[in-house]
């Protein structure tokens, strides 16, 4: 069910359905707020303003993030992993109060598993700017305890990575022993080799790029499109809506677009084809506004995102991606990754239509003889290093105990 405004009149709706990407009982935000349950997460808090690559500031901000395992007496075990765009810090773990849902690399961080949490103190914190716990634009302003909203600043990559290393240096970790992290997690990952490579022993960034191409930022722009012509969205002042009434349709579009390039052409093809989820499958009396099966799965994710996540976040960090670039204010990109000297363990995957591998291999080539290159081959696009576990994980662990095995 896609609804409408037309200029100032009533919402109207178009091809109501069982499975909608507006939907009455969607909350108009997903973020999580204080009050909430905190589940797993623990929190810290900046002690002062700091300064954003954009020209903002937010002051004292504070990162939500979770640990796994027993930090060394010499600190020296420690594992940063570094979320994609709508992940957050519950990289592991059941669902539970405050954790809609289990931890997004449930069988790769763990005791016993590739990043093994017997050996390993593991953290991993939602990026400034995100929705589940760290300062976002739901986040109370500090001027009037009123959500930030449109007054969130800008922030970058290199923003996320400063927040998270004032998060090391509370922890008392001065050096990690790698870090790790897909698709906008590699690009953390990155910042992190570059703007402190004194303070990482290892890398390991996967489905990712030293730079963002114009086809990746033609696909974030069409979602930020999508939530700001949502009626609902308000300029995103939306806080205070009731259920049903938050720009959810416009998220789950964006969500929608940004799926479809998660995956590949095979994957859609074999599981969905040419069925119909409404309508009759003979293609009589097929109505405009009647599903195929994969319409109906792009709206069933596309109102999963709606009830956990927040449009303003899928704004701003969108556009962090976007902004991506190694090279920005560095010279250039060969000398910029120059100051990544330590080991790295570089993944892509084969059938990555949004971060091709062309993209790990530069990065790969970039590092030079201190980088070894791992192709996933999986049919399953950009989700791959999520779902493909067996093919991750192992290469990964083996890494870890060992990253200075196997260069070149």
């Amino acid at each position: 069910m896609v609804r409408f405004a037309a200029g100032n009149g009533p919402v109207r709706t178009v091809g109501a359905t069982e499975d909608t990407m507006a939907d009455d009982n969607l909350p108009a935000s997903g973020a999580w707020r204080d009050g909430d349950p905190v589940g797993s997460r623990l929190f810290f808090t900046v002690s002062r303003p700091v300064a954003l690559d954009a020209g903002g500031r937010l002051d004292s901000p504070t990162v939500a993030y979770e640990t796994w395992g027993t930090l060394d007496a010499d600190r020296s075990n420690a594992v940063l992993i570094c979320h994609a765009w709508t992940g957050d810090s519950h990289v592991a773990g059941p669902a539970e109060d405050g954790h809609p849902t289990p931890g997004w690399w449930e069988r790769v961080v763990g005791p016993g598993l590739p990043i093994d949490t017997d050996r390993w103190f593991v953290v991993c914190s939602n990026v400034i700017g995100g929705c589940q716990g760290s300062t976002g634009p739901a986040s109370p302003h500090p001027a009037d305890g009123r959500p930030y909203g449109p007054r969130f600043p800008t922030v970058t990559v290199r923003d996320m990575v400063r927040a998270q290393g004032r998060l090391a240096d509370a922890l008392g970790i001065r050096k990690w022993h790698a870090v790790v992290g897909g698709s906008m997690g590699g690009m953390q990952v990155l910042e992190w080799a570059v703007m402190f490579p004194e303070r990482v022993g290892a890398i390991v960034p996967i489905a990712t790029c030293a730079q963002s191409t114009a086809q990746q930022i033609a696909w974030g722009a069409i979602g930020r499109r999508a939530i700001r012509l949502d009626p609902r969205w308000r300029g995103g002042d939306y806080y205070g809506a009731a259920d049903g009434d938050g720009p959810t349709a416009g998220l789950s579009i964006a969500r929608m677009v940004s799926q479809v390039t998660f995956r590949s052409d095979n994957v859609f093809t074999e599981k969905f084809g040419r069925s119909l989820l409404d309508g009759d499958d003979t293609r009589t009396g097929m109505e405009l506004w009647d599903r195929f099966e994969v319409e109906g799965y792009l709206d069933h994710h596309g109102a999963k995102l709606a009830r956990r996540f927040d449009a303003n976040s899928y704004l701003v960090i969108g556009k962090a991606m976007d902004l991506h670039d190694v090279a920005r204010g560095r010279t250039a990109l060969a000398k910029a990754m120059g100051r990544a000297a330590m080991p790295a363990l570089v993944m892509g995957i084969s059938s990555d239509v949004l971060y091709p591998t062309y993209q790990q291999r530069e990065i790969h080539a970039l590092l030079g003889g201190r980088s070894r290159y791992v192709e996933i081959d999986s049919p399953h696009g950009h989700d791959a290093f999520l779902i493909e576990h067996d093919q991750v994980g192992p290469p990964i662990g083996q890494f870890l105990a060992d990253p200075a095995a196997g260069q070149g």
